[in-house]
């Protein structure tokens, strides 16, 4: 399958092809537009938080609060409508900005299925908040999903002694050999620490592969099209060619790092002892 196929036009020609996956360097506003109506499974978008950050020289993280939502309106509803019926939108952003932009999925007949939280492995406290402890995973459907594959998870373990750490009061025998139902709360995502994950002439965070491997098992197959419209380190894409799913993204500054990575033998990905149901 060419992932091109997707696209309204052959104006815009991609600055990288895989087997299963296409990369546009340009703003994703510019690239959206192009995609069919209803053609892609899984939406993933992990856009800039807004924070001020200095990404790259195309890249605006110091938006009014008003401009940064007015902005998400605008790509959000562009990967609406480009998701087929049932499919899946996972957001990922700071708990402040996904209140405001669960409304907008909401408001575009988007169906709310989870919040999840993602821990946060370490920060800096907050003047007078409380300690920022996740990031939000927003995870709404186009529609009732039509994929839903479950995931188990391990049981913990005490890292010292290896003894399970939860008392399930006489009914641990009950449990699934293959561990429990994965929660809404992921408290086992890494950070990316690894150079094999990031690249050097790229300072922001990474995402770990763990995070996006259950995002693509959950929500899609093998062979179907994964769109994630703000590449950064190009984890998605990563994940989704040893997942063998197919994928178009988009990056406006890093496309180059993104393929850099791709184009590495290795692409083996954090440890993850997830058990996937349903296939």
């Amino acid at each position: 399958m060419n992932p091109l196929k997707y696209l309204n036009k052959a104006a815009m020609q991609p600055i990288y092809k895989t087997n299963l996956g296409v990369l546009f360097s340009a703003d994703c506003l510019e690239v959206l537009p192009l995609i069919k109506d209803e053609s892609i499974d899984t939406v993933f978008a992990d856009p800039p938080f807004n924070l001020g950050k200095k990404y790259g020289r195309n890249t605006n993280d110091n938006r009014s609060d008003e401009e940064y939502i007015d902005w998400c309106n605008k790509w959000i509803e562009e990967c609406v409508r480009t998701l087929k019926p049932g499919g899946a939108f996972f957001l990922y952003n700071l708990p402040k900005w996904n209140i405001y932009l669960g409304n907008v999925l909401f408001e575009k007949g988007m169906q709310f299925r989870h919040w999840i939280a993602v821990s946060i492995s370490a920060c800096l406290p907050i003047p007078g908040r409380l300690y920022p402890s996740h990031y939000s995973l927003l995870y709404y459907t186009k529609g009732k999903q039509n994929k839903f594959h479950k995931i188990r998870t391990p049981i913990d373990k005490c890292r010292h002694c290896d003894k399970e750490i939860k008392d399930y009061g006489g009914y641990r025998n009950k449990i699934n050999p293959h561990g429990i139902n994965l929660k809404d709360v992921w408290t086992d995502i890494p950070p990316v620490r690894h150079s094999k994950f990031k690249n050097k002439s790229r300072k922001a965070n990474a995402l770990s592969t763990k995070l996006l491997d259950r995002v693509v098992e959950m929500s899609t197959d093998k062979g179907d099209i994964v769109m994630d419209p703000f590449g950064g380190s190009g984890t998605t894409f990563s994940v989704c060619e040893y997942k063998e799913r197919h994928w178009i993204g988009i990056d406006i500054d890093f496309s180059q790092e993104i393929i850099e990575r791709l184009k590495k033998n290795n692409l083996s990905p954090h440890n993850n002892d997830d058990y996937v149901e349903d296939y």
